[in-house]
């Protein structure tokens, strides 16, 4: 078994990086080689603005590196909640900007010929308990009603053709939903940055920033460079050197496993529809196949702000228990692959974007991120330009946590308390 990202290991490095140290002045310097920091940095390079994108590890490496691989279109939670938090425009427009950052990324794939597998197979969000499935069909038809006519019930029958399973009650297909292979997407990305004429740095964590006449200087191990503007896209890898948004963000580990590559046979018997999966308890469990037919499990096996390799093989050992429990006939496949990254989340769950402590930021998808962060760092980048009419998040307040610097010490409370929730209810 290999403790690293499969998406990490089954795709081909980013390998136009500079090899030189930082240095140099440019108009833009975007923190966070994610898909928030390499959208922006593509963007700006293509929009003939002179920037640098400066990763503390390698391209890919945090959470757009380590996730689920979905692309999932739509709120996180129901269309009402949304609206009774921001009011009906602007859940209205935080709803198209999840499905128009998918349209988003197809068409930048098709333009940059990124091979990455991508695929609209559509999201089951399956109904985990019998007391779910009414809330859930309202949800649905709101949905449906709201903001996507194209979402529909499917009931426990229906679910016989989509999953090897008998774990599961009914569920909402949300057929805009799509998947793809998220490390050949990210050095995709980079590679399209670099093309445009983007300066990438790996290896290279921001540890100090100066402010200066004409805007900042960045210091880094190697050497330091200034920027008229900064674009900070760190989301849960945001260090210490910026405080602010450290106080606002709360670092989750979440954990996934994948099996070796299954065989027509066993995905026939699991998972036939090929989509990706969500549950609906408090703690989810995702998952999908792989381009290899591999089965990508995932949660948050323990409420954690660590992910390491022993972290990563306790809730591993967990994932595998939650996997069989829902597909007792891999009992006896093996795991090739076990790892965990970190996921920013905020007290409400939604992102964030704007202009404070002196950087353009974007962050806080709190698990939901993989599919609206390519469009997030177009606007990002677009408010570098002078234009933030495209911010979709524009205005919303984010007061810190309380009694939260950077570390948060309460997580195992807030993971007992949705355990029993889901125990109970």
């Amino acid at each position: 078994m290999k403790f690293v990202s499969y998406w990490h290991d089954t795709s081909a490095p980013f390998a136009g990086g500079v090899a030189d140290p930082v240095s140099g002045d440019f108009e833009v310097a975007v923190i966070g080689a994610g898909f928030t920091g390499l959208s922006a940095a593509r963007k700006l390079a293509k929009s003939g603005v002179k920037v640098a994108l400066i990763e503390a590890e390698h391209v890919g490496y945090g959470a757009s590196g380590r996730n689920g691989g979905h692309l999932n279109s739509g709120h996180f939670a129901s269309f009402s909640a949304a609206k009774a938090h921001f009011g009906d425009a602007q859940a209205r427009r935080l709803w198209r900007a999840y499905d128009g950052s998918i349209d988003m990324i197809e068409a930048i794939i098709e333009e940059e010929k990124v091979e990455c597998s991508f695929r609209r197979g559509g999201k089951l969000k399956l109904a985990s308990k019998p007391s779910h499935v009414k809330g859930m069909q309202a949800m649905c038809e709101e949905i449906r009603r709201e903001v996507d006519p194209s979402v529909v019930w499917l009931t426990r029958q229906d679910l016989s053709k989509e999953l090897g399973s008998e774990a599961f009650h009914g569920a909402v297909l949300y057929p805009k939903s799509a998947m793809m292979h998220m490390g050949r997407y990210a050095n995709g990305m980079a590679e399209a940055a670099h093309r445009y004429g983007a300066a990438i740095w790996e290896h290279n964590p921001v540890t100090a920033r100066e402010q200066t006449a004409n805007g900042w200087r960045l210091t880094t191990p190697t050497g330091s460079l200034t920027a008229r503007q900064v674009i900070l896209a760190t989301d849960a890898y945001t260090t210490e050197t910026f405080t602010y948004f450290r106080r606002r963000l709360m670092p989750i580990a979440s954990f996934i496993i994948a099996t070796r590559p299954l065989t027509p046979k066993e995905v026939a018997a699991t998972m036939p529809g090929y989509r990706n999966y969500t549950n609906s308890l408090n703690i989810a469990n995702y998952f999908r196949l792989t381009p290899d037919n591999r089965l990508l499990f995932g949660g948050r096996a323990r409420f954690s702000a660590v992910s390491n390799q022993e972290t990563d093989v306790r809730s591993g050992q967990l994932l595998r228990e939650q996997m069989v429990g829902m597909f007792p006939q891999l009992a006896s496949v093996e795991i090739d692959y076990c790892w965990g990254g970190l996921v920013g989340c905020t007290q409400d769950r939604y992102p964030r974007a704007g202009s404070a402590d002196g950087v353009i930021y974007g962050m806080g998808y709190s698990g939901h991120g993989a599919q609206i962060s390519t469009l997030m760092g177009a606007v990002l980048a677009d408010i570098a330009m002078g234009h933030r009419d495209t911010n979709p998040l524009d205005g919303l307040s984010w007061p810190a946590v309380p009694m939260h610097s950077g570390k948060p010490w309460f997580l195992p409370i807030v993971g007992t308390y949705y355990r029993m929730k889901d125990m109970l209810f």
